[in-house]
């Protein structure tokens, strides 16, 4: 049973999601194209910017996961909007069935380019919204535009090194997402790629950590540093893997990356978990982000579910309360962005990107909670 303090935090969380974020960028963060805003300033006016394809494939998920916590704002017409928006041949998507990095917010084509990260936030975008054909056109135009042989993919069309951690990392997200949404057999077989990449290549197992860049053998870059975050993110994806597909080998990695996170990691002075660590385990770059806050949340909550152990529940109150500082702005619904390393926030808009993390850590949360 999940302790009564981390109760009252997923609370106090899911009221200010649903009573506040939601609707501010349900109305403000939605621009008179259809698009969505990138940005919203602290005086809760949006700013005007190029539009990216991960960003609207993030809103998808969002609003189509903002019904499963109860928000009763119009989440079905916003998800669909974005969808389309995403899968719009006079905007984000290209003739091959995958979809570009950029364009204006009249649709004009600003960067043509089929950037893997936006691939995969456009995979998982339609696992949440069940749409599976155009979902398998972009798979195999991305397998045979910019697959590997032997598994993994490129970072563009070039085919060139460095290979890199993190588009894989969203990839397998979204492999797992079609899984739970009853996909067929192409996303069992891309999800179970991947998490033998992160197991066999990604994680160094020695140190149990996981680098972010590597050369075209998987071996770690000279100097590759150590994405905070992302040790948390991996390893509770490694633990929907493990759940999903019966992976048991996977659950001690996932866990080893979450121990490592939060003893590495995290600044206990400010409670946040910092950007980057040296190869070695030591900081490298202590402005904290806010994304990082939510996948240490999300990371421990899943482990808390899975392990009911006390240490987890106790690293997921921290990581709520760590990121709950990161809301208190001016105008309720945004959110600060960066945290420098004497703790103060950053002044400047909050960023549309994060809601897509803020979402899935409250949803993870609330899963375990019960």
């Amino acid at each position: 049973m999940a302790p009564a303090e981390i109760i009252a935090l997923r609370d106090q969380l899911k009221d200010w999601l649903l009573q506040a974020a939601l609707p501010l960028w349900a109305e403000v963060g939605v621009d008179d194209h259809g698009g969505f805003y990138e940005k919203i300033g602290m005086d809760g006016a949006p700013v005007e910017a190029p539009r990216r394809a991960r960003v609207t494939a993030r809103q998808v998920y969002v609003f189509d996961q903002a019904a499963r916590l109860g928000w009763t704002g119009p989440s079905a017409r916003r998800a669909e909007q974005a969808l389309h928006r995403l899968m719009d041949p006079h905007g984000f998507l290209r003739s091959d069935g995958l979809v570009r990095i950029l364009i204006a917010a009249d649709g004009t084509v600003l960067d043509d380019t089929p950037a893997l990260y936006e691939q995969a936030f456009a995979l998982l975008a339609l696992a949440v919204a069940g749409r599976e054909a155009p979902a398998l056109k972009l798979l195999d135009s991305l397998t045979a535009r910019q697959g590997k042989a032997g598994g993994g993919f490129y970072l563009d069309d070039t085919r060139h090194p460095p290979l890199d951690a993190n588009p894989h990392m969203h990839l397998f997200e979204a492999s797992l997402a079609w899984l739970e949404a009853g996909g067929g057999p192409a996303w069992r077989g891309l999800a179970s790629s991947l998490g033998d990449i992160a197991l066999t290549h990604l994680i160094d197992p020695a140190s149990g950590a996981l680098a972010e860049f590597r050369d075209d053998d998987w071996r770690p870059a000279a100097g590759s540093p150590l994405d905070c975050g992302h040790q948390f993110e991996w390893g509770w994806l490694l633990l929907k893997f493990a759940r999903l597909l019966g992976r048991a080998d996977a659950v001690a990695p996932a866990l080893r990356l979450i121990a490592i996170g939060e003893t590495h990691g995290v600044d206990p002075a400010r409670n946040v978990v910092f950007n980057l660590m040296q190869p070695d385990l030591t900081p490298l770059d202590l402005e904290a982000r806010l994304w990082p806050q939510t996948e240490r949340l999300h990371a421990h909550a899943v482990a808390a579910a899975m392990t009911g152990e006390a240490a987890h529940w106790q690293g997921a109150a921290a990581g709520a309360r760590g990121l709950m500082a990161y809301l208190d702005t001016p105008v309720l619904g945004l959110w600060r962005d960066r945290r420098l390393a004497d703790g103060a926030f950053v002044e400047e808009p909050a960023p549309a990107s994060s809601l897509y993390h803020i979402v899935s850590a409250i949803l993870a949360l609330d899963d375990a909670v019960g």
